[in-house]
């Protein structure tokens, strides 16, 4: 990343545009999450942002109260590679799968992945012979696309886009766009392309953490630059019919903590369980202010619980490491003030973020062998949201009396 990003502060809400934001918590000047450092950057000043987070009283989203320039965020040392995580890409084979079925995909389809990374979901369509086109500002992440023979245009999608696409003939049976939305500034452009490019009959599948999993789990970590939105279907649902795009369906999925998928058209067939979530977040508060500040009350709490946990644990003499250098684990150390004095260390699947440094704590990161290696006590488990798949893949480390730390959504020693 070259030079300093543009902070621009949010003022006006990025889905309504009302001015009536109401702050819920902020978490300080904070590293840039997945901004990794070199060596030769140790010691140096840090960019460090503000990370708050606020509420719209009108339509009830979630956002930050500053973004950056997704530029400066997602340019050619940008380290997140889909393909890395295993379930993820069981989790996306199972998702092609069942798009095919339902939407009777073939070779006369056409299906946009927005924010296709590396191409770890459009190759399943592939296989089955079901013509893909990708759309990714990131270029480490897009040409590993393209070496696996996608269709990749490598800049941001908007409605400007949109409309060169369906100029040439090109409209969308199927448009996918996971854990992307809530990286969009401008969410009203972004979502005016989707209404341009879909086919009339075609089907949006689209994934976002939800935001209900994250005030009642506090998963505060997942609360980072990048992330500029946090949605509920209240605030989805507003977004969408101001576009002519109805929430048809939903379903709950337990990947990244808790995440939702809806399936949006162009015609309005809601289903009863769009209307049964819709009902369920106006019993728990969703659309009232006072919901989001008791998650505040109890983030604070749990940094505090956290924080005694691993000082106890480091004054007995153990020796603690730390597992995934995702972006959520630049927000809870960076929170919770964790640091070399606690961390030895950080292990990480990916080999694009091994030998690199976490930026704020500069903890220096190994690849997830060095567990076995070195044998720390406790591994505090930063990648929370694939603990299952880490707790099997580390099973040595664990037979050879090593424990992890889960700090979500219950602080728990395994």
């Amino acid at each position: 990343m070259q030079g300093n990003p543009k902070v621009t502060l949010i003022e006006r809400c990025l889905s309504c545009g009302s001015d009536e934001l109401d702050n819920i918590i902020s978490f300080g000047e904070t590293p840039i999450a997945d901004h990794l450092l070199e060596e030769g950057e140790l010691g140096l000043e840090e960019i460090k942002a503000p990370l708050d987070l606020q509420y719209c009283r009108q339509c009830s989203l979630v956002q930050l109260g500053q973004s950056l320039d997704p530029g400066w965020m997602f340019d050619d040392s940008y380290p997140y590679f889909s393909s890395v995580t295993k379930s993820l890409l069981e989790h996306s084979k199972k998702t092609v799968t069942e798009l095919i079925k339902q939407q009777g995909l073939d070779e006369n389809s056409l299906v946009v992945e927005i924010a296709c990374n590396d191409g770890y979901l459009l190759q399943y369509f592939q296989q089955a012979s079901v013509p893909v086109l990708g759309i990714d500002p990131s270029p480490r992440q897009s040409q590993q696309a393209k070496e696996k023979g996608i269709e990749v245009l490598s800049r941001f999608f908007n409605k400007e886009l949109a409309s060169t696409l369906l100029g040439q003939g090109r409209q969308a049976d199927v448009i996918i766009a996971n854990n992307v939305l809530a990286h969009v500034p401008e969410l009203n452009d972004f979502v005016a392309g989707i209404a341009c490019l879909l086919a009339e009959n075609g089907l949006l599948s689209i994934e976002v953490p939800y935001v209900v999993d994250l005030v009642e789990n506090l998963e505060f970590d997942t609360v980072y630059h990048q992330h500029l939105c946090y949605f509920s279907v209240t605030a989805l649902d507003l977004l969408f019919r101001r576009h002519g795009l109805y929430i048809n369906n939903l379903c709950k999925l337990s990947i990244h903590g808790g995440s939702l998928r809806v399936y949006v058209g162009k015609q309005g067939h809601v289903s009863q369980i769009v209307r049964d979530y819709l009902f369920r977040e106006q019993a728990l508060g969703v659309g009232q202010f006072s919901y989001y500040l008791n998650f505040a009350r109890g983030v604070r709490e749990r940094r505090q619980k956290l924080v005694q946990l691993l000082s106890k644990l480091k004054y007995k003499g153990s020796r603690i490491a730390a597992y995934g250098a995702a972006a959520k684990g630049n927000t809870l150390l960076s929170y919770c003030g964790i640091g070399k004095d606690i961390i030895d260390y950080v292990v990480d699947r990916n080999p694009h973020k091994q030998g690199l440094f976490m930026s704020g704590s500069c903890l220096p990161i190994y690849p997830v062998e060095y567990l076995c290696e070195d044998q720390p006590d406790f591994v505090l488990l930063l990648a929370w949201n694939i603990s299952e798949e880490v707790l099997k893949q580390q099973m040595d480390y664990r037979k050879q009396g090593g424990s992890f730390i889960l700090p979500v959504p219950d602080i728990k020693i395994i």
